[in-house]
């Protein structure tokens, strides 16, 4: 009988625990768990601009078709290793400025030690094979190439201003090129206009048409009008014999399709097709440009 009454006590004081537990449960604060977000090797090594390729390939596959030396070859080392790093550098410090990533950080610092490795040894060899002259365009753009990096720091880097900067501050490579295969000062920025004049022109069209394509307010006029001062420019550049007629030829193409792309008869299309023929009107301006360099016209 006391066994029975002792158990009863016991099961008691057992439910009491439980039920005062259960209360302290339910009144407790949550802990708030911060979410580390999952690390993407391909979002911290590759530029997202996919776009940004065609600005890097395009002066850099002209230049050394035309001029091509040890020192140009250089050059585009530099460049590919500059490009490179510019993504892995904006993670890092957008990562120690903001939610700090050990993992993610860590990551970064290797794909910029690398991508800097592949900067320095193109500078390098660029100096010992032709020396610092023909690396002046870059000190015109260094400026622009600051301001660039100043906007992905401050996660704005696909507002207009720094795209703009950075198509012509990457532009500059083929002039480089230039200088370093022996061309005058004058026609290795004659090649620069051109790829400035494709570049701005077709950034600002894009824009405008991915905006059209989604329904939303978009400006025509400012397209339109950047291309024909453009096509005037590169005219008036071949009219000195800086460069050549086949020049004018692409920028008449590429005003076109600026004209056909943002009209209401155009043919709808998503972000990637849009992307897609960028390339190819890329790679006719590029063909055009060496095409018309080794036939004169």
């Amino acid at each position: 009988m006391q066994n029975i009454h002792t158990n009863e006590r016991k099961s008691g004081v057992s439910e009491s625990f439980a039920r005062a537990y259960s209360a302290y449960v339910s009144i407790k604060p949550a802990v708030k768990k911060t979410a580390v977000p999952k690390i993407k090797t391909s979002k911290i090594a590759l530029p997202t601009e996919h776009g940004g390729w065609g600005f890097l390939l395009e002066p850099l596959v002209a230049g050394l078709a035309i001029a091509f030396s040890a020192g140009g070859a250089w050059i585009a080392v530099m460049m590919v290793g500059a490009f490179l790093v510019r993504q892995p550098l904006k993670v890092l410090v957008i990562d120690r400025t903001g939610m700090r990533v050990n993992e993610r950080a860590m990551m970064a610092s290797y794909f910029v030690l690398a991508y800097g490795a592949v900067f320095a040894l193109g500078l390098a060899g660029t100096v010992m094979t032709v020396g610092w002259a023909p690396l002046l365009p870059f000190a015109f753009v260094l400026p622009l190439a600051a301001v660039q990096l100043y906007f992905d720091f401050s996660r704005q880097g696909r507002h207009l201003f720094p795209e703009l900067g950075g198509a012509v501050t990457i532009s500059a490579s083929i002039a480089a090129i230039a200088l370093a295969g022996g061309m005058t000062l004058p026609a290795a920025l004659g090649l620069w206009a051109i790829f400035v004049a494709r570049l701005i022109p077709s950034i600002l069209y894009v824009r405008e048409r991915l905006l059209l394509e989604k329904g939303k307010a978009f400006s025509k006029n400012i397209p339109l009008i950047v291309h024909v001062i453009a096509v005037a420019s590169i005219a008036l550049l071949a009219s000195f014999g800086l460069i050549t007629v086949l020049a004018v030829l692409a920028m008449f193409i590429l005003l076109a399709r600026a004209v056909e792309g943002l009209s209401a008869g155009r043919r709808k299309m998503k972000a990637m097709k849009i992307g897609i023929f960028e390339v190819i009107y890329g790679t006719i301006t590029v063909l055009a440009v060496i095409v018309g360099y080794y036939t004169g016209i």
